[in-house]
């Protein structure tokens, strides 16, 4: 029997007697079997399924064996998940990560109902958790960024989304954000920013200090919100290519350099957005609304819209009371797409009721705007 084919059986219902023969028989030659020292421990699952707990071995495969069906039972992974994450771990014992994985499921995590999905991913995104000391590492850091976000629902997305942050809480995270203090950030963008970026605040100190003093040269406040967020698109490899790709797109629709400035220092994320979401929103401003797509330097807030829900929904029906003559065509773009429904039906809608009963039900898109 194959490795791999042998992995596969720890999913069927094997005694535990049958399980032990199986791994001397099938997956260790007979110089290796003699190094098979203990297997300590059991657990029933389901349908009286067995596994293995630990298994101390000198034999590199049940080592592997046992990083492979810990992950796969322990921390809930799909068995394809688990082939990856256990070629970056090997789980030697079972005492640490079992006392890792009681303090996230017993934790914040459990009011907040993490399900073993997102544990799984967690791990497979950081499985170095699993041999980190809780005492030493896993509380002191969820602890430090507890003391940031101070609520658990934002505590369990952070940690979903970089569970470095229990490994590196305290060494990388901390003195990053005393930095951000420091420079005179607000305690809430820090929250914001560790709460919805927690990649920005995992980089070295030497890369972080770098980036926010480049921020501060482009004359970026640390007292807005925008402090933080041209902190997290400045920072890291990835971030640096979608800005390129960005800057040529933007590029491309006629924007300058300083153009492209403008709109970054205004809203930072919009040099982190996909090339299909900026053509889109390009492409109807200015071939369906006439407008230049310069307009959109001045509020680049514009490209965040849903086009669907949103910018086309709300042309429709301007463009049919600037056909009527009821508006005038020097509308601007803020003011037909940054009110909220509520406000945009009072202005735009049921305000011209009478002359054009009809826009409500072009505005839902129940009916053509030609049929008005």
């Amino acid at each position: 029997m194959k490795f791999h084919q042998y992995v596969q059986t720890f999913r069927l219902l094997y005694p535990a007697k049958s399980l032990i023969n199986n791994l001397r028989e099938n997956l260790l030659s007979p110089s290796q079997s003699s190094q098979l020292v203990t297997v300590e421990s059991f657990v029933s699952v389901q349908n009286q399924q067995l596994l293995c707990r630990h298994i101390s071995s000198k034999s590199s495969r049940g080592k592997d064996v046992f990083t492979l069906s810990y992950l796969v039972q322990s921390c809930g992974m799909p068995l394809e998940a688990a082939r990856a994450t256990s070629k970056k771990i090997k789980v030697l014992s079972a005492e640490r990560p079992d006392a890792v994985l009681a303090f996230l499921k017993n934790r914040e995590f459990t009011k907040s109902q993490i399900s073993n999905a997102d544990l799984a991913f967690t791990i497979s995104a950081c499985p170095t958790l699993l041999n980190r000391s809780l005492e030493n590492t896993i509380k002191p850091s969820y602890d430090f960024v507890k003391s940031i976000l101070l609520s658990d629902t934002k505590i369990v997305n952070a940690i979903k989304r970089r569970g470095g942050l229990l490994d590196s809480g305290l060494r990388t995270v901390k003195p990053n954000i005393e930095l951000l203090r420091e420079s005179g950030v607000s305690g809430s963008s820090i929250s914001i920013l560790l709460a919805n970026f927690p990649e920005a605040l995992l980089q070295t100190s030497q890369e972080f200090s770098r980036v926010v003093e480049e921020v501060k040269e482009m004359g970026f406040d640390p007292k807005k919100l925008t402090f933080v967020l041209a902190v997290h698109a400045l920072i890291g490899k990835v971030n640096k290519l979608t800005r390129e790709r960005c800057f040529g797109v933007y590029s491309k629709w006629g924007w300058s350099k300083d153009d492209i400035l403008t709109a970054f220092r205004k809203h930072p994320n919009c040099m982190l957005m996909s090339e299909k979401k900026i053509s889109e929103a390009m492409d109807f401003v200015v071939n369906k609304m006439g407008r230049s797509s310069k307009m959109i330097v001045q509020c680049p807030m514009i490209l965040f819209f849903s086009l669907e829900n949103r910018i086309i929904p709300r042309f429709r029906v301007v463009n049919i009371l600037q056909s009527k003559g009821l508006i005038k065509e020097n509308w601007s773009l803020g003011s037909l797409l940054f009110p909220a429904e509520k406000q945009f039906l009072q202005r735009y809608v049921s305000r011209f009721s009478d002359e054009v009963p009809q826009l409500l039900s072009v505005y839902q898109g129940t009916l053509n705007a030609e049929e008005v």
